[in-house]
């Protein structure tokens, strides 16, 4: 088999669609999704909703769309919504809480994903005065990427809910990749999800498919995320084609995982005792694998791997990530953990 030219850590969207993917985007039925028409879009909504639980699902084009239009739906301008410090919606979607929707943050930090109860509790404001913002919204992440792929635990989630539904709070998951967090916790996804009043899941990260997310909860929600889905440009037409490799992303990428998360720990695991990086792996859990480096640079580090034909994505100036998915073997696992005892020589 020919060998690879590179082995690509960076993440697990740079996945390719899988062969039976490509038959089936070939082969599917089509119709104008925007006007309703297209079957292989409905197959696709019906699945997602069934297999997370939820009244209703969506298809739209990527997962900061989804949690944009869930937050615009959920969401009141001018109140304020509790989320993690480190979180995907605060730091990576382009501001757009506070550009498009109109919420304001109230970022609470945490040493693992999960905010400390009492601070949460602490920070959920009524409003009695006009100068004072109330509280409409908790969003939670699950796995959550800046800490390193880290797996909310389902007391904590119980917990949260409970406080959300005390203080009448929408409860939003941004669950970009749920089904690894549920695999990590071997349960049926829906033991994750059945806590919140919508759900965003990625069918680009993990699961193999080109373009897409899932945005999930109540038919009457789902409708009002349907009307600022065309607002934001994501009405698509004969995307039925795209829906057709979700359908496999949910039906069987799902199911194989734990393939990646058995070659993050063997990837973290075989640098773990490298000199110039720390590794803590106890914080391996699913497919991400954190390194720090300890005198060199991420870019120089970085730079350096390229030329052994690895590729990672740095995190910060000392801190690098690396990401397993379907398109790595354990030849890609080999090749990496002499690549970086190569560039740290």
């Amino acid at each position: 088999m020919k060998r690879k030219k590179f082995s690509d850590f960076r993440s697990d969207t740079v996945t390719k669609p899988t062969e039976e993917m490509r038959e089936a985007m070939a082969r599917a039925v089509v119709g104008d999704d925007v006007l309703g028409d297209d079957p292989t879009v409905k197959k696709l909504e019906r699945l997602a909703a069934k297999t997370i639980g939820k009244e209703s699902a969506i298809f739209v084009p990527s997962g900061t769309m989804g949690n944009t239009l869930s937050l615009m739906v959920a969401g009141e301008k001018g109140t304020e919504i509790i989320l993690e410090e480190k979180s995907h919606i605060y730091n990576y979607e382009s501001g757009n809480l506070s550009k498009f929707v109109g919420l304001i943050p109230r970022p609470i930090p945490s040493e693992n994903g999960e905010m400390p109860i009492e601070k949460i509790k602490e920070n959920i404001k009524v409003s009695l005065r006009m100068h004072i913002p109330r509280t409409s919204m908790i969003a939670l992440e699950n796995t959550h990427n800046y800490h390193g792929g880290n797996v909310l635990s389902l007391k904590y989630i119980e917990e949260i809910s409970k406080i959300a539904r005390e203080n009448n709070l929408h409860l939003h998951l941004d669950g970009a990749r749920v089904f690894n967090a549920a695999t990590y916790l071997d349960v049926d996804v829906k033991e994750i999800t059945k806590h919140f009043d919508s759900v965003m899941f990625c069918l680009s990260k993990g699961l193999c498919s080109p373009i897409g997310s899932i945005v999930a909860g109540k038919r009457k929600f789902i409708e009002k995320v349907k009307f600022w889905r065309k607002s934001f440009g994501g009405g698509m037409r004969q995307v039925g084609i795209l829906a057709a490799a979700g359908i496999i992303s949910i039906e069987k990428m799902t199911k194989r995982l734990k393939e990646d998360h058995k070659r993050a720990r063997m990837l973290a695991e075989g640098i773990a005792n490298y000199n110039g990086i720390n590794v803590n792996l106890e914080n391996v859990k699913t497919n991400f694998v954190m390194v720090d480096l300890v005198e060199m640079d991420a870019f120089t580090f970085l730079e350096k791997l390229k030329e052994h034909g690895v590729l990672a994505l740095p995190f910060s100036d000392k801190r690098v990530r690396f990401v397993t998915h379907n398109d790595i073997d354990d030849e890609d696992v080999f090749r990496g953990v002499e690549a970086i005892r190569k560039v740290l020589e």
